[in-house]
């Protein structure tokens, strides 16, 4: 078969500023989001993006509006919680939008019902608080909705039914989304949005504040560090029975780096093997193409998880076949709906006795919105020319996705990774399987201690590990690296190999593309 287009898998997702053109769109998603309430004029979208355009924001899905939020800045008073929306609004229009306020208000978040449940207003919601980061602003806050209300209004009061939402014995599909996005609950407005049937007319009084806030200042508060959140899984084989069965777990590893807000999150090399269990025994080499016809499921299942769980999903690693020859392929998920790929580039023994898996030729470096990063498969990190290439385009963090069946083998890749690190000032992850998969030949048994590895100087961790799995049980570790120490530590470190290798005497030769290069 021919090489896999990715791009039919992409989920191009674009969070931008709101343009009038969106208008109709705006609409629509109104008409869905809100039945019997009156949409936005064209007039008032005219006006909100006229009066403050940083604060009107839509997220774009394959060229589909899936999402909105709008906001204005006011000058905060205590007793602004019990103004009505139309006031705290303008009418829609925010023409009292005050650039030297210190509050950012929200009047409208929505999200199309057609993309509910990839937690795009967790989306909004956070860049609404980097737009106070980035304006110094104290709070934001807002006048929520609670469309629950109605089918409880009988038996409880308004102030009841929210408390009860909080104290999670109910469940509001607004109140409890706010409050699990870091917002307090301060007070309940009536007569907020009389014509929101839904909420009988009342909504909440929330508020987040800006721990970054500087009284007086006139710019944002740079951080001193830039804080990077992994989550690396040590995966359990077991046999299981559909893909379906393979999914529920993942899904259980993504759902947990979401709820942590991780950055990224790494599976193993070859776990997609597990799915061997639920076919039809065969020779290893059959057995490894009938695993490459999962690549379809496999594809399309983790390139909905990244923009659903916002996350960066590096799949591990499978068996794709492409013109007939099989190679191990990693694929980097972005949450932004992009799809990158690298191939297992040094070929052990066994993977070509068994299973006959060809070489890939290029060190593929991915930009993300948290840096550069590079993927290097199990054995690939055992060759140093390889992260060498990659740090020198750029690469600060190296994930590696490995699958070994004894503690030497495991050991032969934690020790590399370790070295990787000192040698070239990254921050290495690794991720691999445990358990067992009996008739499975090559893929019978599993020893994994998955972690977190830093340079080994006095700012980073004891003997350079972050983080560290228990050896041989299902779990995952979750830590945060920061870049902006790793850069400083470039510059500035006790030791600076990066800078000190002698270029003069040795140099990394390779091909790529056809022209050779050199670092």
């Amino acid at each position: 078969m021919e090489p896999i287009d990715l791009k039919e898998y992409e989920w191009k997702t674009v969070l931008r500023q709101m343009r009038i053109e969106d208008y109709e769109a705006l609409v629509e998603m109104q008409l869905a989001c809100f039945p019997g309430m009156e949409p936005w004029g064209r007039d008032h979208i005219e006006s909100q993006i006229q009066m403050f355009p940083k604060g009107q924001m839509v997220i774009e899905i394959d060229g589909h509006i899936a999402a909105s939020s709008g906001s204005l800045i006011v000058q905060y008073e205590p007793n602004m919680a019990w103004h009505n929306w139309k006031a705290i609004s303008g009418n829609g229009y925010i023409r009292n939008h005050n650039p030297k306020g210190d509050t950012l208000y929200g009047i409208e978040l929505m999200v199309h019902p057609e993309y509910r449940g990839l937690k795009l207003a967790r989306r909004l919601y956070d860049a609404r608080k980097e737009l106070c980061r980035e304006m110094n602003l104290a709070r934001m806050i807002i006048g929520g909705r609670i469309p629950g209300y109605h089918k409880c209004a009988e038996k409880m009061s308004a102030r009841e039914y929210v408390e009860r939402v909080v104290a999670k014995a109910e469940y509001d599909p607004v109140l409890t989304a706010q409050t699990s996005n870091g917002f307090a609950l301060q007070g309940l407005i009536s007569n907020y949005l009389p014509s929101d049937k839904a909420s009988c007319g009342y909504a909440t009084f929330l508020e987040w504040r800006n721990l970054d806030y500087r009284p007086g200042a006139k710019r944002r508060f740079h951080h001193l560090v830039e804080p990077i959140r992994i989550t690396t899984v040590q995966y359990e084989m077991r046999s299981i029975r559909s893909f379906e069965e393979f999914a529920q777990q993942c899904d259980f590893f993504l759902d947990v780096a979401s709820d942590y807000k991780s950055d990224f999150i790494l599976f193993p090399e070859l776990f997609t093997t597990q799915l061997l269990s639920c076919v039809e025994p065969t020779r290893p080499g059959l057995a490894a193409r009938r695993l490459a016809e999962f690549t379809t499921d496999y594809l399309e299942f983790f390139s909905e998880r990244a923009i659903k769980f916002n996350v960066n999903v590096i799949g591990g690693s499978h068996f794709v076949l492409e013109n007939d020859t099989l190679y191990n392929i990693a694929y980097l998920f972005g949450r932004d709906g992009s799809i990158g790929k690298q191939y297992k580039i040094h070929i052990t023994p066994s993977e070509r006795k068994w299973w006959g898996i060809e070489p890939g030729h290029k060190v593929e470096v991915f930009d993300t919105d948290c840096g550069r990063v590079a993927i290097q498969i199990c054995y690939d990190i055992e060759f140093p020319e390889l992260t060498r290439i990659a740090a020198d385009k750029g690469a600060e963090m190296i994930f590696v996705p490995y699958n070994t069946d004894t503690r030497h083998g495991y050991q032969r890749v934690r020790t590399c990774a370790q070295a990787r690190c000192v040698e070239n000032q990254v921050y290495v992850a690794i991720s691999g399987c445990t358990g067992n998969l009996p008739f499975v030949e090559n893929a019978d048994i599993h020893y994994a201690q998955s972690g977190i590895f830093t340079p080994c100087d006095a700012e980073f961790a004891r003997d350079g590990v972050a983080a560290e799995c228990n050896p041989n049980v299902e779990t995952i570790v979750i830590h945060d690296v920061d870049l902006e120490l790793l850069r400083r530590h470039r510059m500035e470190g006790s030791v600076q190999n990066w800078n000190d290798r002698r270029r003069d005497l040795y140099q990394v030769r390779y091909l790529e593309d056809g022209e050779e290069k050199l670092v």
